[in-house]
């Protein structure tokens, strides 16, 4: 590393750590300051790669913080990402387990939602919802209609008839009644409950999940120790896969041979 070079990265980390409350702003004299701006501007001046090659360097440095953060954040949040209580399909023994977060509005989710249904059929996967409703009102409405319609056990089937409106305009409390209805819902028990603190509760404790997590964008599933913002079915599989066999290797580390005295 040129020496021009290691001035500039110092200075760029320092001002992140400046910027982070950590380093003052009297840490440098108005002299070092100005030898320090010098340095950079004739570095910069002779090889401008210099700049570029920090800029990739530090945001190298910024993914691997936040990998880091979200990994710490995975293994301390088990609780609240795999919470019992929380509506899921497939099998509830299954090895991998795999949660999407997604807004009842979203397109996308929209397009997911029939492949990723058929794929937990037919696999030993099981699937949790945790309804993120960041597309407004509309979004949220149908969010806490939701998890209302889960406490008739009408979860799965409430969603799977508002997923498959065509608009994202589409979801008022007029629509998600007939939908609640047409399903076989108590719409009386269910607009009541929609309104219960609990509920309102839950959706924020998932939302401050995702914020935790770096999520902020549907859908996004979580397998294991990997966050995926807009997966499609192939990536999902080879996550699950992924997922099966770091599963068996770790459990094949528990297993301590036997010696020949003990055979």
């Amino acid at each position: 590393m040129s020496r021009s070079f290691g001035c500039l990265t110092a200075l760029a980390l320092a001002a992140c750590a400046a910027k982070a409350g950590s380093v003052s702003t009297s840490t440098f004299s108005p002299e070092q300051r100005a030898q320090i701006v010098a340095v950079m501007r004739d570095a910069m001046k002779k090889d401008p790669t210099i700049l570029r090659e920090a800029i990739v360097e530090l945001q190298a440095d910024n993914d691997r913080l936040e990998a880091r953060v979200r990994h710490e954040t995975l293994s301390n949040r088990q609780d609240v990402l795999y919470d019992a209580g929380d509506p899921s399909i497939g099998n509830p023994h299954a090895k991998t387990t795999i949660v999407e977060f997604f807004d009842p509005r979203c397109p996308y989710c929209k397009q997911l939602a029939p492949a990723l249904t058929h794929f937990v059929a037919t696999h030993d996967v099981r699937l949790v919802y945790k309804v993120f409703p960041i597309l407004g009102p509309s979004s949220e409405l149908a969010a806490r209609a939701l998890l209302a319609a889960a406490r008739q056990g009408g979860y799965e089937r409430l969603r799977a008839a508002i997923m498959q409106g065509e608009s994202e305009d589409d979801l008022t409390l007029a629509t998600i009644r007939a939908a609640a209805m047409k399903t076989g819902l108590d719409w009386q028990r269910l607009s009541r409950d929609m309104n219960d603190p609990a509920i309102a509760k839950q959706l924020e404790t998932d939302n401050n999940l995702a914020a935790d997590l770096g999520i902020d964008s549907t859908p996004t599933i979580v397998i294991g120790q990997k966050i995926v913002e807009g997966p499609d079915l192939p990536m999902i599989a080879a996550d699950v896969a992924d997922a099966n066999h770091d599963r068996s290797n770790d459990r094949s580390k528990r297993v301590t041979p036997m010696s020949t005295a003990e055979r």
